[in-house]
């Protein structure tokens, strides 16, 4: 059983269909075929998230005969990518969802017509100056990570010929500008707040060097910011889909699945035929389009409005999901955990987690509408965070943990002070926020060391608290002053908003020697 046989002819769809893999229900070569001819949708990113989400769901589309028309990627980082994961596959891939109860789902995405490598040194460049030269184009969208809307001086410098994404997309802008200054949709799919905020600033930061150096008409810029050409909405996306994990390969090869090798390219890119990723999922975008768009709601896309999207993000990042980790990470590295689905088996963590979202956190969220919140914690708490095929780590989710806290806790802290609420019903979210300086000391609860994990502010914040011992009788915790005023690691001064000494009365529960952080925990947890 191998992708190739689907389009060359030797396909066996019995043995497919009867070991449970679901097969593309449409005519793969006239959509190819119709794409090539009257493009619609070019996306930025062909990695796993994109393979498992916006390209599923066009698939269902396709599936379901509501549309005639695939995606075509454009790779901008690794070209390796193209030519290991997609072309020797036809462009196919396989689909693994991994559910919490243990089952699997296995669906061929086919949605991909073309793969290509967006730089200038190759003869996929004059491909992609073509189709955004083409009417039918609708919708241009990213995943390139949030870092991929970086740009620089040097970039900026280097003309019509940069070396960053964003660069590139605007070259590919300029020449639909020049095709008639034809309308289309930059959208970005990547999870970062504000994402077509990002994109657009970068897009213009490139073609107002561009017009200064007198390489372009100032009308392209004003083409860029014209919204009835061209607008950048807004989305939220939210799906885990973390690297090609052992068990899904194994359970291939036993199906006699043989496209199940991992891929590593040289540019440390993981990935493979086939992606892995969790079974919820929730892409909302603002409905912002100027020539058309693709019909991703038909594969469960939610549009909506820019101030929708905003709350959803903020539903997510402060209230639902993002503080649940947050608070996961630091107590199971405190515990020694080392996976997030086994410290869903723990009581206390588990009852954690739930009353900080239900209880302490759901008092000031912004219902968005679209998505109710508290059947969103529901999917975290009771299928996504369970799961035993993700793979995923408190300490990969405890990176740059001081630069989270102002947003996941602080935001909730700041609302509660602004509406007048009472703070004394807060005693969880105070008790993430000590558990953290017990973290920076970097013992755990059973006496052993752990290295913290990468965090810009580390150094700093570890020699606030070095003075501190654990397990030492009568110490001076005056030094916690000095960490919990921080604005800029906590979003408030915990002592300006009547927090500061409750917080620092669990730190010295947290620091009482071995064991002390499961018994303050399980203390807090109970009580609450």
């Amino acid at each position: 059983m191998k992708l190739t046989d689907i389009l060359s002819g030797s396909l066996n769809a019995a043995e497919w269909q009867q070991k449970g893999y679901q097969l593309p229900q449409f005519n793969i070569k006239a959509v190819r075929e119709k794409t090539a001819q009257e493009p619609t949708w070019v996306h930025f990113g062909g990695g796993n998230i994109f393979r498992a989400f916006p390209a599923a769901i066009l698939n269902d589309a396709l599936n379901a005969g509501e549309y005639d028309r695939g995606v075509i990627v454009a790779e901008t980082f690794d070209y390796d990518v193209v030519d290991k994961a997609y072309t020797p596959y036809d462009n196919l891939s396989l689909l693994v969802s991994l559910q919490s109860d243990g089952n699997i789902e296995k669906k061929v995405i086919a949605s991909v017509t073309e793969a290509l490598k967006a730089d200038y040194q190759f003869a996929d460049w004059q491909r992609l100056c073509d189709i955004f030269r083409k009417p039918s184009l609708q919708m241009i969208s990213f995943t390139i990570t949030e870092k991929g809307y970086a740009y620089n001086e040097a970039d900026l410098e280097r003309g019509m010929q940069p070396v960053f994404a964003m660069g590139k997309v605007t070259a590919l802008l300029y020449e639909r500008f020049k095709a008639g200054r034809l309308p289309l949709t930059v959208q970005s799919m990547d999870n970062c707040s504000h994402n077509g905020g990002r994109a657009k600033a970068a897009v213009l930061a490139y073609a107002e060097r561009w017009v200064n150096d007198g390489l372009v008409p100032a009308a392209f810029a004003d083409y860029l910011r014209d919204k009835t050409s061209i607008t950048f909405p807004w989305s939220m996306i939210d799906k885990i889909t973390p690297r090609p994990h052992e068990k899904v390969k194994e359970l291939l090869a036993a199906d006699g699945f043989e496209d199940n090798n991992y891929i590593e390219t040289e540019k440390h890119t993981f990935t493979a035929p086939f992606v892995n990723a969790e079974e919820v999922q929730y892409l909302v975008i603002e409905d912002d389009y100027t020539n058309g768009r693709p019909p991703l709601h038909l594969g469960g896309a939610l549009y909506t409005t820019r101030e929708t999207v905003d709350k959803v993000e903020t539903m997510k990042v402060t209230t639902c999901l993002n503080p649940l980790h947050t608070a996961m990470s630091i107590y199971g590295c405190l515990l020694g955990y080392t996976l997030i689905s086994a410290e869903m088996q723990d009581d206390d963590l588990r009852s954690f987690i739930q009353k900080i979202g239900y209880i302490e956190a759901m008092p000031v969220v912004t219902d968005p509408g679209v998505l109710n919140p508290y059947e969103f914690i529901g999917a975290v708490i009771n299928k996504r965070l369970p799961n035993p095929f993700m793979p995923d780590a408190p300490q990969r989710i405890a990176m740059d943990t001081s630069q989270k806290l102002p947003i996941r806790f602080g935001e909730t802290i700041k609302k509660y002070h602004a509406r007048g609420l009472d703070k004394s019903n807060l005693s969880l979210i105070p008790l993430v926020l000590a558990g953290y300086a017990r973290y920076l000391k970097g013992i755990k609860d059973d006496g052993t060391p752990f290295q913290p994990s990468p965090d810009p502010m580390l150094d700093e914040l570890q020699a606030i608290v070095a003075p501190l011992e654990v397990g030492k009788t009568n110490q001076d915790y005056s030094c916690l002053r000095q960490l919990f005023s921080r604005r800029d690691v906590f979003g408030v001064d915990l002592y300006e908003i009547g927090l500061g000494e409750q917080i620092e009365d669990m730190v010295k529960e947290l620091f009482d020697g071995t064991g002390a952080v499961r018994k303050t925990l399980h203390k807090y947890v109970r009580e609450r």
